[in-house]
């Protein structure tokens, strides 16, 4: 854990007084600058680890934040809580009308943000261009296999060569570095990591797999079933020679690892197996402006209530500091009676 210095122990008692300080500190010396905001809780695919084949009931529309109010709330964010990076998600992002305005509006931002987006892919190819012009600067595509009937299995959806030509046209437009995330499912695509590695290598994208995490709807998440970073990393090692990366990790939720010596890397994200808690800089927005401290909370933070009753900017940045003042330690997969978010991950935002 990377302690800040508050002038406070780095744990104070649950009680304490949150510091006079104007960012998102937490009482275990964390400080978010990272805003994850979910669009939509929309998605044009049904992956079989996120939702069911029906589909979910949407949000209706009129619950949503409109497009003036989740712009108040990233610049206040921005401006007044020292958030640096703000990545749009769903979801699907790109399914939320005028999303190039609200891209634009966070980059006419002082401070400008770093804006990234995590999508599926899908229409990607038609968009990406105009989604640069706006003001985004990457992007990560979400791909679990590059077989098209398992690609089609997995999401329900005959759609792989749209997310090729969107993760194409995403790298001609300069959205990059292009990541790539992957879930591996046992039994499914397991035996993927080394094609998943091959194809992204080939094509210069950057390859991260992430733990299959307990956020599905039907709860019906079995750790049994879960393949394992170090799993992973076995698999891959098998063919590849893997060194640790010697840059910087930080915040960054992957552990980086050098193939064949570098430049190319690959990344690990060992959510469950690994956690990186005590790391975190995130802070999250649902689509219906829900402040979340961790995207495994058993709570939330209402901010649209009083944005629409009239709060100030001020009133709604100190709610947002002592919603993230009271983040727990970390998610306590791993511990004794734990029980999954309310919210499914569309809900939520990646």
């Amino acid at each position: 854990m990377t302690a800040v210095p508050l002038g406070l122990p780095a744990v104070p008692g649950p009680h304490a007084a949150r510091p006079d300080v104007p960012g998102l500190v937490d009482r275990f010396g964390r400080v978010a600058t990272d805003l994850r905001v979910s669009l939509t809780d929309r998605c044009n695919l049904r992956c079989t680890y996120c939702m069911p084949a029906e589909g979910l009931d949407w949000m209706p529309g009129g619950e949503m934040l409109t497009d003036d109010e989740l712009n108040r709330l990233i610049r206040i964010a921005v401006v007044r809580l020292g958030v640096t990076n703000v990545r749009f998600t769903g979801g699907e992002p790109t399914l939320r009308k005028g999303i190039e305005r609200i891209i634009a509006a966070a980059a006419a931002l002082t401070p400008r943000p770093r804006i990234s987006m995590t999508t599926n892919g899908i229409g990607l190819a038609r968009r990406a261009e105009a989604l640069a012009a706006a003001g985004l600067d990457r992007i990560n595509v979400s791909l679990d296999t590059v077989r098209r009937d398992r690609y089609a299995e997995i999401t329900r959806r005959d759609r792989l060569s749209d997310v090729l030509e969107g993760l194409a046209g995403a790298q001609e437009a300069g959205l990059t570095p292009v990541k790539v995330n992957a879930v591996l499912l046992r039994g499914v695509n397991d035996d993927e990591a080394v094609p998943l590695l091959r194809f992204c290598l080939d094509h210069g994208y950057h390859l991260r797999f992430i733990e299959q995490m307990p956020l599905d709807p039907q709860h019906g998440w079995d750790r049994a079933a879960m393949v394992t970073a170090d799993e992973i990393l076995a698999t891959l090692g098998e063919r590849f020679a893997l060194s640790p990366s010697t840059a910087p990790r930080g915040a960054a939720p992957a552990e980086r690892w050098l193939v064949d010596g570098g430049p190319a890397d690959v990344g690990v994200i060992g959510s469950v197996t690994k956690p990186f808690c005590g790391d975190c800089d995130r802070t999250r927005l649902t689509a219906d402006g829900a402040l979340r401290s961790c995207l495994f909370s058993q709570t939330e933070t209402d901010l649209r209530a009083p944005l629409r009753a009239g709060a100030d900017d001020a009133e709604i940045a100190e709610m947002w500091r002592s919603a993230m003042w009271a983040k727990l330690a970390g998610h306590t997969i791993n511990e004794a009676g734990f029980a999954q978010p309310l919210r499914p991950m569309s809900a939520i935002g990646g």
